[in-house]
């Protein structure tokens, strides 16, 4: 709320309109919102006047006012090409606005069939500016490498069962998705992944659109180098004590970047409120959307995201918008890859630009000690700090003379502690678990720890509806995860 006080302030120009709006949207709403898709992006706030005054939207009106902005936003007839914006309603000074955030597109927009650009603090309508209209295709189409038309792509060169999975995910999220009724052609056109080269006139995919749901032998026709490559560097500083080579389409590129970081990251006990939540995930799921999301593809230095002791840190090719380490408090978002950037919104992969950097903030220190850094530059990186739980060595009893009974009893300890220590890192199979212990296979005191840790509540099955599964795996429950931060606080002490 003080950042939109201090945006009021400012006054409108360039990249902020105020709109009264305070029964109703004003008719040239639209106009702004086309003229911001077309130049930088912008904030819409709704319910402050000309000059900077808050007049609140009538709170009987707000519902209605919201309802029908999405609807004609998502209206072709109205924008073209369609976008999804959503609307927040703040409160000021005891009056409700309606903040609205407009990201740049990499597409040109049309309301009501014309062409609105953003000049100081006011919508132009260049349609009829020939020149004005070609630079800005020519801008749009520069500035964005993902809108590249590959006019031998067709939908054929892409994979219907990713196309259909993200349009279950989209309509789970919002039943009245507009995915849900169209065609997989008319999917990839409403999400801009199927374009028409203006200078050629000839149709096609676009690189956004081979890079999100291509064949993986297409995207390395279109994009050869195209890679991200996962390390864990721990043990062995000269090479890696593990890797993943990805090379295929980002959907699934995303899942294996977040498989890999729970395989290889502690999930610390957080509570937030009365609820617990993952902060390992909240966190690294925007830094492997950003990798993705923000990537320069036609530059061919690889993606990286390394995995060391104490840090994970992450290189990608950039088209930087300045140079440095990034405040987030002074940090105004501007998206690399808009089209890509809001498919993955829809799918729910990543969030707004700069509420997705505010939980990593938000979390970073609360995980590894010290806030993430973003350093801007031809290649962009990001270093979150990690927490160790491998430095909690398991304490080792020594077994005196005792009886052979008190012997297993601390010798089953002992092994029950190894267990939910290895568990720490990530959910592991039994095989897993037998490996990380020194291990052959599971045997003895191993395949006795396992059913009881369970039936004590420190460990749980990945799939519990299906025990018997080859993909099972045993996690920590909460239970679990105090005991292993109790041991750890213990040793420390």
């Amino acid at each position: 709320m003080t950042d939109l006080k201090a945006l009021i302030k400012q006054g409108e120009g360039i990249s902020v309109e105020f709109k009264e709006c305070r029964h109703a949207l004003s008719r040239d709403i639209y106009e702004t919102v086309c003229a911001f898709l077309n130049r930088h992006g912008g904030t819409l706030l709704l319910g402050v006047n000309d000059a900077g005054e808050i007049i609140g939207v009538d709170p009987d009106c707000v519902e209605q006012i919201k309802k029908d902005f999405v609807t004609a936003i998502n209206n072709p007839q109205k924008i073209n090409p369609a976008c999804y914006l959503s609307v927040d309603e703040v409160q000021i000074d005891g009056k409700t606005v309606l903040h609205i955030f407009v990201p740049e597109s990499s597409r040109v927009h049309r309301c009501n069939e014309r062409i609105f650009d953003r000049n100081e603090d006011g919508d132009l309508d260049i349609t009829d500016h020939t020149r004005m209209v070609g630079d800005m295709y020519h801008r749009k189409q520069t500035t964005y490498s993902e809108n590249k038309v590959y006019p031998y792509a067709t939908p054929e060169h892409l994979r219907k069962d990713l196309i259909a999975k993200c349009r279950t995910i989209a309509t789970l999220r919002r039943e009245d998705h507009p995915w849900g009724h169209m065609d997989d052609l008319d999917l990839l056109k409403s999400a801009q992944l199927y374009q028409t080269d203006s200078e050629t006139g000839k149709s096609g995919v676009t690189l956004a659109g081979i890079l999100l749901l291509g064949k993986d032998d297409v995207i390395l026709t279109a994009v050869p180098h195209h890679r991200t490559d996962l390390i864990l560097r721990k043990v062995n500083l000269d090479r890696y004590d593990d890797r993943d080579f990805v090379t295929t389409n980002l959907i699934e590129s995303y899942e294996r970047i977040m498989a890999f970081i729970a395989k290889h990251l502690s999930d610390p006990f957080y509570l937030e409120g009365d609820m617990r939540i993952s902060i390992r995930d909240a966190i690294f799921r925007e830094v492997a959307s950003n990798i993705l999301i923000h990537r320069e593809y036609i530059n061919p230095f690889p993606a990286k995201l390394i995995i060391e002791r104490g840090q994970v840190r992450t290189e990608n090719s950039n088209n930087p918008h300045g140079f440095g380490l990034i405040d987030p408090a002074n940090f105004t978002p501007l998206p690399k890859n808009p089209v890509i950037a809001r498919f993955f919104r829809e799918i729910h992969r990543a969030d707004e630009l700069d509420s997705g950097m505010r939980n990593m903030m938000k979390y970073g220190k609360a995980y590894g000690g010290e806030d993430p850094e973003m350093i801007e530059g031809d290649v962009f990186r990001i270093v979150v700090k990690v927490p160790e739980f491998s430095a909690i060595a398991p304490q080792r009893v020594p077994l005196k003379a005792q009886s052979g009974a008190q012997v297993e009893a601390q010798v089953e300890a002992q092994v029950s502690r190894r267990i939910l220590l290895a568990c720490a890192e990530a959910p592991l199979s039994s095989a897993e678990i037998a490996a990380a212990l020194g291990h052959k296979q599971l045997s003895g005191n191993l395949r006795k720890a396992l059913p009881e840790l369970r039936k004590a509540g420190f460990l749980e099955y990945t799939i519990p509806d299906k025990p018997n599964s080859r993909l099972q795996k045993y996690r920590l429950t909460g239970k679990g995860l105090a005991m292993v931060k109790d041991k750890g606080e213990r040793l420390k002490r």
